[in-house]
Parts: structure tokens; sequence; C-alpha cells
């Protein structure tokens, strides 16, 4: 991605994703993440390169659904009319846009404030809005760009949770940005590192230390997994 004035925002960035997979993207901050994660959305266009997502161009790819670290929602409408908000976009009628939107809060456990206001629930009620509002296109490819980031830690790690469960229901293909090494080394089965100028990638890493569970956070093997990323990431300019 080189925009007109010459400024280089990505290069060197080359990967597959397999169908159902969880990956993690990380890297030190203005690397790239963000831009590589706007182009799998169809926002940005690659300036050379080609991006496939289920074998069509980003733009004309049909599943993909987009957390932002803002859950965006629209502050005069109700949690179950910002959840229903994609699928009036798509003409679809009142009555299944209210079933739809129905389950996909009682996955996330919110049916109980379908009708409050945004301004009237916790941080981390509005991510979990924003998730439900995701879900309700049922999507093929779910995009997260640092959801989580603004949250607490014990909330971060309850939606690091419920977005594993979420992901082992649905058999979706998921992809995440984050900042936090513990939380890509727990969530993904892969994690990539990039530098910290605009790219290049530097590391494709599998995770291996097996199913996640209550005491995985505290497990010498997942923090040896920590400290191996950690390392790849401090040589890719990283903190």
């Amino acid at each position: 991605m080189t925009y007109p004035d010459g400024f280089v925002a990505l290069r060197e960035v080359s990967f597959q994703l397999e169908q159902g997979g969880l990956l993690a993207l990380t890297g030190p901050s203005g690397c790239g993440k963000t831009t590589v994660l706007h182009m799998l959305a169809g926002l940005r266009s690659a300036t050379s390169g080609q991006i496939t997502v289920d074998g069509s161009s980003p733009s004309q790819a049909r599943g993909v659904a987009c957390c932002f670290q803002d859950p965006r929602l629209l502050p005069w409408r109700t949690v179950d009319s910002n959840v229903a908000l994609p699928l009036e976009l798509e003409g679809v009628a009142a009555d299944e846009r209210g079933v739809r939107a129905r389950e996909a809060l009682d996955r996330v456990g919110l049916v109980d404030v379908s009708g409050r206001l945004p301004h009237q629930l916790s941080g981390g009620m509005r991510m979990r809005v924003s998730i439900a509002r995701a879900l309700v296109v049922r999507p093929k490819l779910l995009l997260l760009d640092e959801p989580f980031g603004a949250l607490d830690e014990v909330t971060r790690e309850q939606l690091d949770d419920e977005l594993l469960r979420l992901w082992k229901e649905d058999g979706m293909t998921v992809v995440i940005v984050t900042h936090s090494l513990r939380e890509a080394v727990y969530l993904a089965q892969r994690v990539l590192v990039m530098s910290g100028s605009a790219g290049p990638l530097v590391a494709d890493t599998p995770i291996n230390f097996g199913p996640r569970s209550a005491s995985t956070r505290t497990d010498h093997a997942f923090n040896d997994e920590v400290g191996r990323v950690q390392q790849l990431h401090r040589s890719a300019g990283g903190p």
C-alpha cells in the first residue's frame, strides 16, 4: 500500500489462512496491522499485489463482518436495533430482523438489555453488542481490530473466552489484530508478526500448547509460548 505522496504504508506481506482458522496479527504500533485488516475488509485497495477472500476480491466477498476497538453503536438506537442494522441495510424483513437480532444477543448474553440505549451499558457490554451485530449476518470471516483493547483485564479475558466459544460453535474464520501478545497466543492457532515500519511480515508461527481452559493462562506451556512470540516481536522492533 503506497499513498499518492509516495508514503509506503505496507510492503512485503503475504500469507494464506485456511477456512475455519483463527489468526492473530501483531507487531509494533504503526507497522500496518490495521491496514492489512482494512484491505481484507475491502475498505482499502492494495496498490500492488493481490488479495482474495473466499475466491473473490475483498470488495465483492460476501459473509465478511468487522469489529473495531470502538463499538461504533448508534447512540439513538436501542441495543436490538443496533444489532439488526446490517440486516436492515440488506433489506431483510422486520420480523426476521427481530428474530435474528435476538438470537445474536442471546449468544453474547445480552437479551435482557435489548431495549436499552448504548450509553446505559458498560464498555464490555457495548463490545458484546458490537460482536452480536457482526454475528447477526452469520459471517464466514470475522475481522477484529483491537476489539477489547480499551477494556480492563478481567473483562478482556472474559470476552476472549467468549470469542473462542463463538468461533468453535460457528466454524468461522477469524483474523484479530492485537497489541497483546498474551491475547494473541491465547486465541490464535497462528500468530503473524510484522516489523516496525510498514511491515514486512517477519514471522508466521504456529501456536502449539493444546486446548484452552480455565487454567491455560497460568500454565507453563502457555507462558513459554508467550515468551517465544515476545522474542519474535522484539526482533521486529517491538518493545
